[in-house]
Protein backbone atom coordinates (compact mmCIF):
# COMPACT_ATOMS: atom_id res chain seq x y z
CA UNK A 1 0.00 0.00 0.00
CA UNK A 2 0.98 3.61 -0.82
CA UNK A 3 1.84 6.24 1.69
CA UNK A 4 -1.08 8.50 -0.31
CA UNK A 5 -3.72 5.35 -0.74
CA UNK A 6 -3.30 5.19 3.37
CA UNK A 7 -4.33 9.03 3.72
CA UNK A 8 -7.07 8.54 2.05
CA UNK A 9 -8.96 5.67 3.29
CA UNK A 10 -12.07 5.79 5.82
CA UNK A 11 -11.75 3.32 7.98
CA UNK A 12 -7.94 2.48 8.66
CA UNK A 13 -6.96 -0.12 10.58
CA UNK A 14 -3.46 -0.44 11.98
CA UNK A 15 -0.74 -2.76 11.19
CA UNK A 16 2.91 -3.29 12.26
CA UNK A 17 6.12 -3.15 10.68
CA UNK A 18 9.20 -4.26 12.62
CA UNK A 19 12.62 -4.12 12.39
CA UNK A 20 14.36 -7.40 12.50
CA UNK A 21 14.73 -9.30 15.79
CA UNK A 22 12.95 -6.24 17.75
CA UNK A 23 10.09 -7.32 19.63
CA UNK A 24 6.59 -6.00 18.78
CA UNK A 25 2.94 -5.60 20.00
CA UNK A 26 1.74 -7.93 22.66
CA UNK A 27 -2.35 -8.33 23.79
CA UNK A 28 -1.85 -11.59 26.19
CA UNK A 29 0.50 -14.29 26.30
CA UNK A 30 4.05 -14.29 24.25
CA UNK A 31 5.33 -11.80 21.26
CA UNK A 32 6.16 -12.31 17.58
CA UNK A 33 8.56 -10.09 15.07
CA UNK A 34 8.67 -9.70 11.60
CA UNK A 35 11.60 -8.87 8.94
CA UNK A 36 10.09 -5.72 7.67
CA UNK A 37 11.72 -2.59 8.18
CA UNK A 38 10.96 1.02 7.88
CA UNK A 39 14.03 3.77 8.74
CA UNK A 40 15.37 1.70 11.15
CA UNK A 41 12.36 2.18 13.72
CA UNK A 42 9.20 0.45 14.93
CA UNK A 43 6.36 1.92 13.61
CA UNK A 44 2.27 1.76 13.01
CA UNK A 45 0.92 2.12 9.76
CA UNK A 46 -2.83 2.00 8.70
CA UNK A 47 -4.57 -0.04 5.73
CA UNK A 48 -7.60 -0.81 4.18
CA UNK A 49 -10.12 -3.99 4.85
CA UNK A 50 -8.78 -6.46 2.63
CA UNK A 51 -11.04 -7.18 -0.59
CA UNK A 52 -14.15 -9.47 -0.50
CA UNK A 53 -12.58 -11.23 -3.63
CA UNK A 54 -8.93 -11.12 -5.34
CA UNK A 55 -8.95 -10.52 -9.01
CA UNK A 56 -5.26 -11.92 -10.46
CA UNK A 57 -6.43 -15.58 -11.52
CA UNK A 58 -3.54 -17.00 -10.06
CA UNK A 59 -3.62 -15.58 -6.54
CA UNK A 60 -7.42 -16.53 -7.20
CA UNK A 61 -6.73 -19.94 -7.86
CA UNK A 62 -4.42 -19.82 -4.81
CA UNK A 63 -7.06 -18.56 -2.76
CA UNK A 64 -9.63 -21.11 -3.51
CA UNK A 65 -6.80 -24.35 -3.13
CA UNK A 66 -6.37 -22.73 0.67
CA UNK A 67 -10.24 -21.76 1.25
CA UNK A 68 -10.84 -25.47 0.43
CA UNK A 69 -7.88 -26.60 2.93
CA UNK A 70 -9.08 -23.79 5.77
CA UNK A 71 -10.91 -25.98 7.97
CA UNK A 72 -10.80 -22.66 10.49
CA UNK A 73 -12.97 -20.56 8.44
CA UNK A 74 -15.78 -22.76 9.19
CA UNK A 75 -15.94 -22.50 12.77
CA UNK A 76 -18.75 -19.86 13.68
CA UNK A 77 -17.78 -15.92 14.99
CA UNK A 78 -17.97 -16.71 18.33
CA UNK A 79 -15.25 -19.38 18.05
CA UNK A 80 -13.35 -17.35 15.90
CA UNK A 81 -12.94 -14.44 18.64
CA UNK A 82 -12.78 -17.40 21.29
CA UNK A 83 -9.80 -17.86 19.40
CA UNK A 84 -8.26 -14.17 18.62
CA UNK A 85 -8.80 -13.60 22.34
CA UNK A 86 -5.14 -15.89 22.67
CA UNK A 87 -3.21 -13.22 20.27
CA UNK A 88 -1.00 -10.44 20.99
CA UNK A 89 -1.49 -7.11 19.62
CA UNK A 90 0.31 -7.27 16.81
CA UNK A 91 -0.98 -10.54 15.26
CA UNK A 92 -4.18 -9.90 15.85
CA UNK A 93 -3.65 -6.65 13.41
CA UNK A 94 -2.02 -8.93 11.06
CA UNK A 95 -5.34 -11.34 11.34
CA UNK A 96 -7.12 -8.47 10.19
CA UNK A 97 -5.61 -8.21 7.00
CA UNK A 98 -6.42 -11.87 5.59
CA UNK A 99 -10.24 -11.37 4.81
CA UNK A 100 -12.97 -8.96 5.08
CA UNK A 101 -14.47 -11.43 7.85
CA UNK A 102 -11.68 -11.49 9.90
CA UNK A 103 -10.99 -8.47 10.05
CA UNK A 104 -14.41 -7.35 11.30
CA UNK A 105 -14.13 -10.64 13.88
CA UNK A 106 -10.14 -9.17 14.68
CA UNK A 107 -11.96 -5.68 16.18
CA UNK A 108 -14.26 -6.63 18.24
CA UNK A 109 -14.63 -4.51 21.09
CA UNK A 110 -14.52 -8.06 23.50
CA UNK A 111 -10.55 -8.34 22.03
CA UNK A 112 -9.68 -4.38 22.73
CA UNK A 113 -10.15 -4.50 26.69
CA UNK A 114 -6.13 -4.60 26.59
CA UNK A 115 -3.11 -2.90 25.07
CA UNK A 116 0.35 -4.75 25.51
CA UNK A 117 3.32 -2.85 24.07
CA UNK A 118 6.77 -3.47 24.46
CA UNK A 119 10.07 -2.55 22.98
CA UNK A 120 12.88 0.06 22.93
CA UNK A 121 12.83 0.60 19.29
CA UNK A 122 8.59 0.77 18.96
CA UNK A 123 7.81 4.35 18.34
CA UNK A 124 4.77 3.80 21.10
CA UNK A 125 3.09 7.40 21.01
CA UNK A 126 2.21 7.00 17.26
CA UNK A 127 1.41 3.46 18.03
CA UNK A 128 -1.14 4.74 20.73
CA UNK A 129 -2.46 6.64 18.30
CA UNK A 130 -3.32 4.95 15.72
CA UNK A 131 -4.69 2.13 17.98
CA UNK A 132 -6.93 4.52 20.22
CA UNK A 133 -8.29 6.41 16.86
CA UNK A 134 -9.24 2.68 14.91
CA UNK A 135 -11.08 1.84 18.72
CA UNK A 136 -12.89 5.08 18.96
CA UNK A 137 -14.42 4.71 15.73
CA UNK A 138 -17.56 3.47 16.80
CA UNK A 139 -17.75 5.62 19.85
CA UNK A 140 -16.07 8.92 18.24
CA UNK A 141 -13.39 10.40 20.59
CA UNK A 142 -13.21 7.51 23.72
CA UNK A 143 -12.39 3.76 23.58
CA UNK A 144 -15.25 2.54 26.58
CA UNK A 145 -13.81 -1.21 26.34
CA UNK A 146 -10.27 -0.19 27.00
CA UNK A 147 -9.62 -1.29 30.00
CA UNK A 148 -5.29 -2.33 30.49
CA UNK A 149 -2.29 -0.53 28.85
CA UNK A 150 0.78 -1.91 29.19
CA UNK A 151 3.86 -0.44 27.33
CA UNK A 152 5.98 -1.65 30.57
CA UNK A 153 10.07 -0.67 28.87
CA UNK A 154 9.16 1.41 25.50
CA UNK A 155 11.78 3.82 26.57
CA UNK A 156 9.94 6.10 23.40
CA UNK A 157 6.90 6.89 25.45
CA UNK A 158 6.81 10.50 26.07
CA UNK A 159 4.18 12.85 27.37
CA UNK A 160 2.72 12.56 24.44
CA UNK A 161 1.48 9.12 24.34
CA UNK A 162 0.24 9.16 27.84
CA UNK A 163 -2.38 12.29 27.10
CA UNK A 164 -3.28 10.57 24.24
CA UNK A 165 -4.37 7.68 26.72
CA UNK A 166 -5.85 10.47 28.93
CA UNK A 167 -7.92 11.94 26.75
CA UNK A 168 -9.12 8.43 24.57
CA UNK A 169 -9.41 5.94 27.55
CA UNK A 170 -11.83 7.15 30.39
CA UNK A 171 -12.55 3.41 31.81
CA UNK A 172 -8.76 2.54 31.90
CA UNK A 173 -8.61 0.78 35.20
CA UNK A 174 -4.48 -0.32 34.57
CA UNK A 175 -2.21 1.31 33.31
CA UNK A 176 1.89 0.22 33.58
CA UNK A 177 4.65 2.03 32.55
CA UNK A 178 7.28 0.37 34.14
CA UNK A 179 10.98 1.68 32.52
CA UNK A 180 9.55 4.77 30.69
CA UNK A 181 11.81 7.31 32.17
CA UNK A 182 10.65 10.13 29.36
CA UNK A 183 7.34 10.65 31.18
CA UNK A 184 6.93 13.48 33.31
CA UNK A 185 4.16 14.45 36.47
CA UNK A 186 2.17 16.57 34.32
CA UNK A 187 1.08 13.17 32.03
CA UNK A 188 0.91 11.04 34.97
CA UNK A 189 -1.60 13.78 36.54
CA UNK A 190 -3.91 13.65 33.32
CA UNK A 191 -4.03 10.07 33.45
CA UNK A 192 -5.18 10.34 36.80
CA UNK A 193 -7.43 13.03 36.53
CA UNK A 194 -9.28 11.63 33.07
CA UNK A 195 -9.31 8.24 34.02
CA UNK A 196 -11.91 8.18 37.15
CA UNK A 197 -11.73 4.47 37.73
CA UNK A 198 -7.62 3.32 37.48
CA UNK A 199 -7.28 1.15 40.26
CA UNK A 200 -3.53 -0.01 39.16
CA UNK A 201 -0.65 2.34 38.20
CA UNK A 202 3.21 0.75 37.92
CA UNK A 203 5.49 3.74 36.78
CA UNK A 204 8.40 1.77 38.39
CA UNK A 205 11.88 3.28 36.69
CA UNK A 206 10.27 6.68 36.01
CA UNK A 207 12.63 8.69 37.44
CA UNK A 208 10.95 11.97 36.37
CA UNK A 209 7.36 11.17 38.20
CA UNK A 210 7.78 12.63 41.77
CA UNK A 211 4.62 12.64 43.16
CA UNK A 212 0.82 11.19 42.11
CA UNK A 213 -2.03 14.01 41.79
CA UNK A 214 -4.50 15.51 40.35
CA UNK A 215 -4.43 18.64 37.88
CA UNK A 216 -4.94 21.69 38.75
CA UNK A 217 -8.07 21.42 36.26
CA UNK A 218 -9.45 19.26 38.19
CA UNK A 219 -9.21 19.65 41.51
CA UNK A 220 -11.13 23.38 40.95
CA UNK A 221 -13.79 21.30 39.53
CA UNK A 222 -14.20 18.82 42.03
CA UNK A 223 -16.44 20.03 44.82
CA UNK A 224 -15.73 19.60 48.46
CA UNK A 225 -18.93 16.66 48.72
CA UNK A 226 -16.99 14.18 45.91
CA UNK A 227 -13.75 15.10 47.76
CA UNK A 228 -10.20 15.13 45.45
CA UNK A 229 -9.89 11.37 45.81
CA UNK A 230 -7.77 9.43 43.36
CA UNK A 231 -9.37 5.72 43.12
CA UNK A 232 -5.57 3.79 42.88
CA UNK A 233 -5.30 0.89 44.88
CA UNK A 234 -1.82 -0.42 43.65
CA UNK A 235 0.52 2.15 42.92
CA UNK A 236 4.21 1.22 42.29
CA UNK A 237 6.81 3.37 42.34
CA UNK A 238 10.14 1.63 42.53
CA UNK A 239 13.09 3.48 41.86
CA UNK A 240 11.13 6.48 41.72
CA UNK A 241 14.55 8.23 42.85
CA UNK A 242 13.52 11.50 43.29
CA UNK A 243 10.18 11.35 45.26
CA UNK A 244 10.78 12.99 48.80
CA UNK A 245 8.80 13.51 51.91
CA UNK A 246 6.38 16.15 50.43
CA UNK A 247 5.74 14.29 47.23
CA UNK A 248 4.49 11.41 49.58
CA UNK A 249 2.62 13.33 51.57
CA UNK A 250 0.90 14.23 48.44
CA UNK A 251 0.52 10.78 47.34
CA UNK A 252 -1.32 9.95 51.11
CA UNK A 253 -3.50 12.53 50.70
CA UNK A 254 -5.07 11.78 47.14
CA UNK A 255 -4.46 7.78 47.25
CA UNK A 256 -6.33 7.16 50.22
CA UNK A 257 -7.62 4.03 49.13
CA UNK A 258 -4.59 2.84 48.72
CA UNK A 259 -3.87 -1.43 49.57
CA UNK A 260 -0.42 -2.23 47.90
CA UNK A 261 2.58 0.44 47.93
CA UNK A 262 5.75 0.03 46.85
CA UNK A 263 8.94 2.23 47.19
CA UNK A 264 11.53 0.10 46.75
CA UNK A 265 15.19 2.37 46.34
CA UNK A 266 13.01 5.64 47.12
CA UNK A 267 16.39 6.66 48.64
CA UNK A 268 14.99 9.66 50.13
CA UNK A 269 11.74 9.03 52.07
CA UNK A 270 12.04 8.91 55.73
CA UNK A 271 10.49 8.35 58.80
CA UNK A 272 8.61 11.45 57.67
CA UNK A 273 6.73 10.18 55.07
CA UNK A 274 5.55 7.51 56.64
CA UNK A 275 3.84 9.23 59.00
CA UNK A 276 2.18 11.23 56.30
CA UNK A 277 1.46 8.11 54.97
CA UNK A 278 -0.69 6.20 57.67
CA UNK A 279 -2.63 9.34 58.33
CA UNK A 280 -4.58 8.60 55.31
CA UNK A 281 -3.91 5.42 53.81
CA UNK A 282 -5.33 3.12 56.78
CA UNK A 283 -5.83 -0.05 54.42
CA UNK A 284 -2.27 -0.57 52.92
CA UNK A 285 -2.12 -4.25 52.92
CA UNK A 286 1.40 -4.95 51.61
CA UNK A 287 4.53 -2.22 51.73
CA UNK A 288 7.70 -2.10 50.79
CA UNK A 289 10.51 0.29 52.24
CA UNK A 290 13.66 -1.97 50.60
CA UNK A 291 16.94 -0.05 50.59
CA UNK A 292 15.00 3.06 51.94
CA UNK A 293 17.99 3.76 54.46
CA UNK A 294 16.72 6.80 56.24
CA UNK A 295 13.52 4.50 57.46
CA UNK A 296 14.13 3.92 61.21
CA UNK A 297 12.39 2.13 64.01
CA UNK A 298 10.30 5.30 64.44
CA UNK A 299 9.45 4.63 61.15
CA UNK A 300 8.25 0.86 62.20
CA UNK A 301 6.12 2.79 65.10
CA UNK A 302 4.04 4.58 62.35
CA UNK A 303 3.64 1.34 60.05
CA UNK A 304 2.26 -0.51 63.28
CA UNK A 305 -0.73 1.48 63.29
CA UNK A 306 -2.31 -0.41 60.02
CA UNK A 307 -2.23 -2.90 62.80
CA UNK A 308 -4.08 -6.25 61.39
CA UNK A 309 -4.18 -4.63 57.87
CA UNK A 310 -0.79 -5.51 57.34
CA UNK A 311 -0.16 -9.04 55.70
CA UNK A 312 3.44 -7.90 53.51
CA UNK A 313 5.89 -5.60 55.07
CA UNK A 314 9.70 -5.53 53.35
CA UNK A 315 12.16 -3.59 55.22
CA UNK A 316 15.42 -5.09 53.41
CA UNK A 317 18.77 -3.34 53.54
CA UNK A 318 17.38 -0.72 55.97
CA UNK A 319 20.28 -0.17 58.42
CA UNK A 320 18.35 1.56 61.10
CA UNK A 321 16.03 -0.48 62.01
CA UNK A 322 16.52 -3.04 65.12
CA UNK A 323 14.89 -4.95 67.62
CA UNK A 324 12.94 -2.10 68.52
CA UNK A 325 10.92 -1.61 65.51
CA UNK A 326 10.46 -5.52 64.64
CA UNK A 327 9.02 -5.36 68.51
CA UNK A 328 6.46 -2.34 67.44
CA UNK A 329 5.80 -4.59 64.11
CA UNK A 330 5.13 -8.01 66.00
CA UNK A 331 3.22 -6.58 68.59
CA UNK A 332 0.08 -4.78 66.55
CA UNK A 333 0.56 -6.28 63.38
CA UNK A 334 -0.19 -9.76 64.30
CA UNK A 335 -1.50 -10.82 61.09
CA UNK A 336 1.63 -10.48 59.50
CA UNK A 337 2.40 -13.28 56.83
CA UNK A 338 5.32 -11.79 55.15
CA UNK A 339 8.41 -9.89 56.07
CA UNK A 340 12.01 -9.42 54.68
CA UNK A 341 14.16 -7.85 56.88
CA UNK A 342 17.34 -9.03 55.12
CA UNK A 343 20.38 -6.65 55.73
CA UNK A 344 18.53 -5.29 58.77
CA UNK A 345 21.87 -6.15 60.84
CA UNK A 346 20.72 -4.34 64.12
CA UNK A 347 17.95 -7.53 64.51
CA UNK A 348 18.95 -9.78 67.38
CA UNK A 349 17.52 -13.25 68.50
CA UNK A 350 15.18 -11.29 70.55
CA UNK A 351 13.53 -9.53 68.34
CA UNK A 352 12.91 -12.94 66.47
CA UNK A 353 11.83 -14.36 69.32
CA UNK A 354 9.03 -11.36 70.19
CA UNK A 355 7.88 -11.97 66.36
CA UNK A 356 7.51 -15.39 66.47
CA UNK A 357 5.73 -15.25 69.46
CA UNK A 358 3.28 -12.53 68.00
CA UNK A 359 2.95 -12.89 64.75
CA UNK A 360 2.35 -16.86 64.64
CA UNK A 361 1.12 -17.11 61.45
CA UNK A 362 4.03 -15.85 59.57
CA UNK A 363 4.70 -17.93 55.81
CA UNK A 364 7.89 -15.96 54.75
CA UNK A 365 10.63 -14.57 56.32
CA UNK A 366 14.05 -13.04 54.96
CA UNK A 367 16.47 -12.31 57.65
CA UNK A 368 20.12 -12.99 55.17
CA UNK A 369 22.72 -11.06 56.30
CA UNK A 370 21.30 -10.67 60.43
CA UNK A 371 24.66 -11.48 61.56
CA UNK A 372 22.86 -11.54 65.25
CA UNK A 373 20.33 -14.52 64.84
CA UNK A 374 21.52 -17.03 65.92
CA UNK A 375 19.90 -21.00 66.62
CA UNK A 376 18.40 -19.18 69.26
CA UNK A 377 16.20 -17.40 67.27
CA UNK A 378 15.67 -20.37 64.70
CA UNK A 379 14.41 -22.20 67.77
CA UNK A 380 11.55 -19.79 68.57
CA UNK A 381 10.82 -19.51 65.24
CA UNK A 382 10.12 -23.57 64.99
CA UNK A 383 8.23 -24.02 68.42
CA UNK A 384 5.87 -20.86 67.30
CA UNK A 385 5.53 -20.68 63.27
CA UNK A 386 4.54 -24.10 62.38
CA UNK A 387 2.81 -22.12 58.58
CA UNK A 388 6.44 -21.18 57.76
CA UNK A 389 7.06 -22.07 53.94
CA UNK A 390 9.71 -19.93 53.09
CA UNK A 391 13.26 -19.03 55.34
CA UNK A 392 16.20 -17.16 54.37
CA UNK A 393 18.93 -17.03 56.33
CA UNK A 394 21.54 -16.52 53.75
CA UNK A 395 25.21 -14.93 54.95
CA UNK A 396 23.76 -15.38 58.99
CA UNK A 397 27.11 -16.18 60.47
CA UNK A 398 25.68 -17.53 63.74
CA UNK A 399 23.37 -20.13 61.93
CA UNK A 400 24.77 -23.98 62.92
CA UNK A 401 23.18 -27.27 61.81
CA UNK A 402 21.37 -27.47 65.34
CA UNK A 403 18.78 -24.69 64.34
CA UNK A 404 18.05 -26.19 60.89
CA UNK A 405 17.14 -29.85 62.65
CA UNK A 406 15.02 -27.94 65.22
CA UNK A 407 13.54 -26.05 62.22
CA UNK A 408 12.75 -29.25 60.30
CA UNK A 409 11.42 -31.05 62.77
CA UNK A 410 9.09 -28.23 63.38
CA UNK A 411 8.11 -27.01 60.24
CA UNK A 412 6.85 -29.68 57.66
CA UNK A 413 5.32 -27.23 55.67
CA UNK A 414 8.80 -25.44 54.66
CA UNK A 415 8.99 -25.47 50.85
CA UNK A 416 12.36 -23.32 50.29
CA UNK A 417 15.01 -22.66 52.07
CA UNK A 418 18.02 -20.51 51.84
CA UNK A 419 21.14 -21.43 53.67
CA UNK A 420 23.90 -20.11 51.13
CA UNK A 421 27.51 -18.69 53.35
CA UNK A 422 26.14 -20.14 55.75
CA UNK A 423 28.40 -22.82 58.30
CA UNK A 424 26.32 -25.92 58.06
CA UNK A 425 27.10 -29.54 58.08
CA UNK A 426 26.18 -32.01 54.65
CA UNK A 427 23.96 -34.51 57.90
CA UNK A 428 21.89 -31.07 59.05
CA UNK A 429 21.09 -30.55 54.82
CA UNK A 430 20.20 -34.38 54.74
CA UNK A 431 17.79 -34.10 57.75
CA UNK A 432 15.98 -31.03 56.63
CA UNK A 433 15.41 -33.04 52.96
CA UNK A 434 14.12 -35.92 55.33
CA UNK A 435 11.91 -33.95 57.18
CA UNK A 436 10.37 -31.14 54.74
CA UNK A 437 10.45 -33.54 51.40
CA UNK A 438 9.18 -30.49 49.18
CA UNK A 439 11.41 -28.41 50.46
CA UNK A 440 14.10 -26.70 47.93
CA UNK A 441 17.24 -25.91 49.84
CA UNK A 442 19.39 -23.51 48.64
CA UNK A 443 22.92 -23.78 49.67
CA UNK A 444 26.93 -23.58 49.04
CA UNK A 445 28.06 -26.56 50.22
CA UNK A 446 29.42 -28.93 47.16
CA UNK A 447 29.38 -32.02 49.47
CA UNK A 448 25.46 -31.71 49.42
CA UNK A 449 23.21 -33.01 46.02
Amino acid sequence: DSDLSMRTLSTPSPALIFPPNSPGFQNGRGSSTSSSSVTGETVAMVHSPPPTRLTHPLIRLASKHQKEQANIDRLPDQAMIQVFSFLPTNQLCRCARVCRRWYNLAWDPRLWRTIRLTGETINVDRALKVLTRRLCQDTPNVCLMLETVIVSGCRRLTDRGLYTIAQCCPELRRLEVSGCYNISNEAVFDVVSLCPNLEHLDVSGCSKVTCISLTREASIKLSPLHGKQISIRYLDMTDCFVLEDEGLHTIAAHCTQLTHLYLRRCVRITDEGLRYLMIYCTSVKELSLSDCRFVSDFGMREIAKLEARLRYLSIAHCGRITDVGIRYIAKYCGKLRYLNARGCEGITDHGVEYLAKNCTKLKSLDIGKCPLVSDAGLEFLALNCFNLKRLSLKSCESITGQGLQIVAANCFDLQMLNVQDCEVSVDALRFVKRHCKRCIIEHTNPAFF
